[in-house]
């Protein structure tokens, strides 16, 4: 299947990661680049491209975003099926000390939303799963058991946590009233709830109403600001002096980690902020991709 995903910020992350390195076109095997969330494979290969002979460790813990890997049979790259909070344990397993950088995009790729099937975009009916693994076992969570098994107060939790979604509490009561009568099985049962829950005005803004409760459910599930914090914290301790890490976040949960990390290590002495203040998409990327217009991109330095 042909990928319709676009890689958010991707000159300034490959150029503010890379910049303290001394590069050429020529042989560079002893640099070791971690791409911590490959998805649609954008920033490892363009760093590919630019830098063929740089060695790319690519993680993620969808195993089918790496189908496509014959794009990149000149690189210097190895796949790895795994979520980015176990860094530090890849790298063991791969006998790598030390990394010249580090790139974190935590935004959900076009591909995974539009084909995986998994019930990620409340604009297809799928399966509400909402799990990054491709085929999840009956132990692991899924959406549909949140919405189907957590009490009101915790999915009222979730989503206004999560999602940030000032109906949470109304969306949570509609939820827990609606599976009394009928389990919430797919994408849009889900969405039909939330239409109900919502006022109308609410439904006709120009935001989905779905938007913010998909976004909770989709972290809750996959414990994505927990895996974060884990995988910030282990990757920095396999950055080497001069690396750097560069985190694409695209909500304020996912930003407000980062920075707080990032200024953790800066008061520590420990590394130094390459940009005071996040990198944002210009007008014409946000033109070309909407889904870009919420981007945040921190770069950090070891020191």
């Amino acid at each position: 299947m042909q990928s319709i995903h676009r890689t958010v910020l991707l000159n300034e992350t490959i150029d503010g990661l890379l910049a303290s390195l001394k590069l050429n076109k020529g042989e560079n095997e002893k640099f070791i680049v971690v791409d911590a969330t490959f998805g649609g494979g954008g920033h490892s290969l363009e760093i590919c491209r630019k830098y063929p002979s740089v060695k790319i460790i690519a993680l993620d813990q969808d195993k089918n975003v790496f189908t496509e890997g014959d794009k990149f049979k000149n690189c210097n790259i190895s796949f790895v099926n795994d979520n980015f909070r176990n860094i530090d344990k890849v790298l063991v397993k791969t006998k790598v000390e030390e990394v010249d950088g580090i790139i974190f995009d935590l935004g959900l790729s076009s591909d995974q939303l539009e084909n995986s099937g998994r019930g990620f975009s409340f604009l297809k009916d799928e399966p509400l799963l909402m799990t990054m693994k491709e085929n999840p076992s009956r132990e692991d969570l899924t959406a549909k058991e949140i919405v189907n098994t957590w009490s009101e107060e915790s999915l009222a939790d979730i989503i206004h946590g999560y999602g940030e979604e000032r109906f949470a509490r109304r969306i949570a009561k509609g939820v827990v009233e609606t599976r009394v009568k009928k389990k919430i099985e797919s994408s849009f049962d889900l969405v039909k709830v939330i239409n109900d829950s919502v006022p109308v005005a609410y439904r006709m803004g120009h935001l989905h109403p779905a938007t913010r409760t998909f976004q909770a459910l989709r972290i809750a599930v996959n414990d994505e600001l927990g895996a974060l914090k884990n995988g910030l914290e282990k990757g920095f301790k396999f950055l080497k002096k001069g690396g750097r890490m560069s985190v694409i976040s695209f909500h304020s949960l996912e930003d407000r980690i980062v920075k707080r990390f990032y200024k953790a290590k800066e008061k520590e002495e420990k590394a130094k902020l390459i940009n005071k203040k996040p990198f944002t998409p210009s007008i014409e990327e946000i033109r070309n991709n909407n889904r870009s217009r919420s981007a945040k991109l921190r770069i950090l330095e070891r020191i």
